[in-house]
């Protein structure tokens, strides 16, 4: 440098190219050292070609030694230099096939690392990157961002992205978002309240998908119907999937039940004839569904005290059905263990003890003799709140496989 001999920068990107080419990836590291050490900014000497190939020789290394915060700045740095009209990045990522592999790949890379982080700006902010830099992200990725947004509750975000990425599908670039990346968004525009984008995002899903939605569409249409208690509603959704040949699941007859405990007075009647109609179809309930029909019960009224006698002994029944099949120790059963016990938990021993503070207010009324009410309501609410998993393992005797029988429907059901 002190004698003016400084390399050209095609010299530098003949080194490059030759460390790539014989995968000695760290001495590209060398390499960019020297050219900083010549004189040369990496901001600027994207502005000629062989200075785009120096950087692109960078990336390169930078994705097969993992590094994705280096790769990223040396694209910066081209984005920096003057090349108007074209964009420094772009250019360089076109330097080769490798190059915009290697591009492609460490933009992934960081969109992965930002969800890790639970970083729905650096997502989205890398996503906007990679298509000013003509980088196609696949569904994978598009779909990354859009459930990170969805995560963090980002409604509007969340539609916009799931709207480019549908524009990108109508031009051929992609394939298009999947019923389940609908759903993200409709849920979290359904939990921030955006009505307008739920019916927006609902008219594009029919548009790409030909379908109303499957299951889990109709189960978030339930969720907000339950959350304003209109029961009436989630009958008339249901009946839709029904004529849909979409069978309810689980948690949408659990919904159903909870818009009845949300109602105003709630409805403890409709709420058990929701669980006759999911029997009836085969459909079991969970401790979910049994704890929001017990909720349905507290209405204040002896109706929903009986009510909650009944379901209250079919609820320990299960419960104990269960243990007796020895379902809690299956391992497999893990992940869906919770769709499908029927095992009450702390709530619902707390509902337990609420209505049989209900039931005492109703004899002290004179809604019905105490001793009555001792004798008949209260035991099944009585038995609940002293329900314990080790009690009913201690009655079991050696060879008790009575209710095997239980466990074989509950996994059919999961299937």
């Amino acid at each position: 440098v002190d004698s003016d001999l400084t390399p050209g920068l095609s010299l530098f990107a003949k080194v490059g190219n030759l460390c790539i080419r014989e995968e000695s990836f760290e001495s590209v590291f060398q390499v960019l050292s020297l050219v900083k050490a010549s004189g040369y900014e990496l901001d600027t000497i994207a502005s000629a070609e062989s200075g785009r190939a120096v950087l692109a020789a960078g990336i390169i290394a930078a994705e097969k030694l993992n590094n994705v915060p280096l790769g990223l700045r040396l694209l910066t740095a081209a984005e920096k230099a003057d090349v108007s009209p074209s964009r420094g990045d772009t250019l360089t990522c076109q330097i080769s096939k490798e190059t915009f592999n290697a591009a492609l790949v460490l933009h992934s890379k960081a969109i992965q690392n930002a969800k890790e982080e639970n970083n729905w700006k650096l997502g989205v902010r890398i996503l906007e990157l990679m298509s000013t830099r003509s980088l196609r992200p696949n569904a994978k990725t598009w779909n990354t961002v859009l459930s990170l947004c969805a995560k963090n509750e980002k409604s509007r975000k969340a539609t916009a992205i799931l709207f480019d990425w549908i524009q990108k599908f109508e031009a051929g670039e992609v394939e298009a978002p999947s019923l389940r990346t609908f759903n993200y968004c409709i849920n979290v525009c359904e939990v921030c309240g955006e009505t307008e984008l739920t019916l927006a995002v609902l008219e594009k899903m029919k548009s790409i998908h030909e379908t109303e939605g499957n299951v889990i569409t109709f189960n978030i249409a339930l969720k907000r119907l339950a959350k304003e208690g209109n029961w009436g509603g989630c009958e008339g959704i249901i009946i839709g999937m029904l004529k849909s040949q979409i069978e309810p699941s689980v948690v949408s007859y659990t919904t159903a039940i909870g818009a009845c405990a949300s109602a105003s007075p709630p409805n403890p009647r409709m709420a058990s004839e929701w669980m006759r109609r999911m029997k009836m179809r085969s459909v079991f309930p969970n401790y979910h569904t049994y704890n929001s029909v017990l909720s349905s019960c507290l209405d204040g009224t002896l109706e929903g005290c009986i009510e909650a006698s009944q379901v209250a002994a079919k609820f320990v029944e299960d419960a104990e059905a269960e243990i007796k099949s020895c379902a809690l120790e299956d391992p497999d059963n893990e992940k869906e263990r919770d769709y499908i016990t029927t095992v009450p938990d702390k709530y619902s021993l707390n509902l337990a003890t609420s209505l049989i503070k209900q039931l005492r207010l109703c004899w002290r009324r004179g809604d019905i003799d105490i001793e009555e009410a001792k004798a008949t309501l209260r035991v099944p609410l009585l038995k609940l709140v002293d329900f314990s998993v080790e009690n009913v393992r201690g009655e079991m005797g050696e060879d008790d496989d009575e209710c095997l029988e239980w466990h074989h429907l509950k996994k059919r059901e999961v299937v």
